[in-house]
C-alpha cells in the first residue's frame, strides 16, 4: 500500500504519515509507504494552484490512496472546499488512485466549529461518492467521553501526539472496516527536545516516546464507535 497525503500542518504534525504507515503494516500485514505535499497554513485551493507538484505525484507515484485534507483554522467556506476538493479527487481518479477526505477537528476553544467542517466533509463526501475519514467526529467524541485524554499541542488547534495518534488509527479504520487495528509500541513526539512553539522537528531517536496505551486503547473504543 502507498498513499499520497496532502494538506498542510494539520497533516505534518509529529510525523503523522509514518505513524499512519506504521500502523497500517502491523495491522494489516502490508507493507506500506508514505509520501506528503503538506506545508504550513495552506489550503486545498493553495495545492490546486501547485497543480503540477500533486499532478506529478499521482501521475507517476503509483499511488494505492490519497487523503486530501483542507485547511482548519479557519475553515475555508463550503463552496470552496467542494470547488476545490472535488477536483483533487477527480484528478486522483483519472490516475487510479482512490481519494479519501481527511476531516480536521475545531480549535480547543471553539468545539462548536466541528459541526460546519463535519457538514462540509460529509456534503462533499456524498456528492462525489469519496470515503471521509471522521477524524474530528472521533476527536469530539474523545474529548466528550476522555475529557483527560489531551488530544491538543499547546496551541490549542494542532495535534498533541496523543492527537496524531488518533489520526493515524482513525485513516486505517477508514480503509479497512473489517481488521483488527493493532496499537504501535510507541508513537511519535518530534518536539520532544524544544520549548519553542514552533521549534524545528527534531532529528533524534527521542522523537519516538512512549506513551499509555490504556489511553491509546480508549481512542480506539471511540474509533469503533463513531
Amino acid at each position: 500500500m502507498k498513499a499520497l497525503f496532502i494538506g498542510n500542518s494539520h497533516t505534518y504534525m509529529n510525523d503523522m504519515p509514518y505513524l499512519f504507515q506504521n500502523i497500517y503494516r502491523d495491522s494489516f500485514h502490508e507493507e506500506a509507504e508514505s509520501v506528503m505535499l503538506a506545508y504550513s497554513g495552506r489550503d486545498l485551493e493553495w495545492h490546486r494552484k501547485e497543480y503540477l507538484s500533486y499532478r506529478y505525484q499521482l501521475l507517476y507515484g503509483n499511488f494505492d490512496y490519497c487523503f486530501i485534507q483542507q485547511a482548519a483554522h479557519p475553515f475555508p467556506s463550503e463552496d470552496t472546499t467542494i470547488e476545490n476538493g472535488k477536483a483533487l479527487i477527480e484528478l486522483c481518479r483519472k490516475c487510479q488512485t482512490e481519494p479519501v477526505l481527511f476531516m480536521t477537528w475545531a480549535e480547543k476553544r471553539f468545539p462548536q466549529n466541528q459541526k460546519r467542517m463535519t457538514e462540509t466533509y460529509m456534503k462533499l463526501g456524498e456528492m462525489t461518492q469519496t470515503k471521509v475519514a471522521p477524524v474530528g467526529m472521533v476527536w469530539q467524541s474523545v474529548r466528550e467521553k476522555y475529557p483527560e485524554i489531551e488530544l491538543y499541542y499547546k496551541d490549542g488547534e494542532h495535534a498533541s501526539p496523543y492527537g496524531d495518534l488518533l489520526i493515524a488509527l482513525t485513516l486505517c479504520r477508514t480503509i479497512h472496516q473489517d481488521k483488527e487495528l493493532v496499537l504501535p509500541e510507541k508513537i511519535i513526539d518530534y518536539q520532544v527536545a524544544f520549548d519553542q512553539v514552533y521549534p524545528e522537528a527534531s532529528l533524534e531517536k527521542s522523537r519516538f516516546v512512549s506513551y499509555d496505551h490504556s489511553i491509546g486503547q480508549k481512542i480506539l473504543d471511540v474509533i469503533e464507535e463513531v
